[in-house]
């Protein structure tokens, strides 16, 4: 297994997040050995989304205005409806999420995910997955589209729902471990 004891990984997520699309990514870096922070816009807690219902509270370890790309190796985005479509309202959520792509730095984004990659315009030609009521968005920003559990691209990790996360998971600690892609860009 990797080891990311010198890696630290932001995780944006706010009110809304498919609770097992947090917890299981966090688990597994964290697993690696790596320093796993929940960002959001606000400081305090977020709320999960769970079987339709909301879930459990997770702490809010840094807001957006507390840091930049600079301060984290990758980022993971978990989808959920509410949560990406909140996030892809905020410039600065969407300004710290292309960043990562303007620095060549591991980006993973699952279920609705990628709604905020397509919103910070970094899907032109880029092979992803994601859940499938989104694949038109994702075609439309640019990507090419697979019906796959995971897809990785130059740095770029999408999966489709959480029966994908084991798989997910896996290259998602594979590619924080092997760090930048020169590919793994805007």
């Amino acid at each position: 297994m990797e080891n990311l004891s010198k890696k630290t990984v932001a995780i944006l997520a706010t009110n809304g997040f498919e609770e097992s699309e947090l917890r299981e990514p966090k688990k597994a870096l964290e697993n690696a050995g790596a320093d796993v922070h929940i960002v959001s816009l606000e400081s305090g807690n977020i709320k999960g989304w769970s079987n339709g219902n909301w879930s459990n509270s997770y702490k809010v370890d840094k807001t957006l205005a507390e840091v930049n790309q600079g301060d984290y190796d990758a980022l993971v985005l978990p989808g959920g409806q509410i949560n990406p479509d909140v996030l892809r309202n905020d410039k600065n959520a969407v300004d710290f999420v292309k960043s990562f792509f303007e620095n060549h730095k591991p980006v993973a984004a699952i279920c609705h995910g990628p709604w905020l990659l397509a919103e910070a315009d970094v899907l032109k030609g880029r092979k992803i997955t994601s859940y499938s009521s989104i694949k038109t968005d994702m075609i439309n920003a640019g990507a090419n589209w697979l019906d796959e559990e995971v897809v990785v691209d130059s740095g770029l990790v999408t999966s489709r729902n959480p029966d994908d996360l084991p798989a997910f998971n896996s290259k998602l600690v594979e590619e924080v471990y092997e760090g930048k892609h020169e590919k793994q860009t805007v």
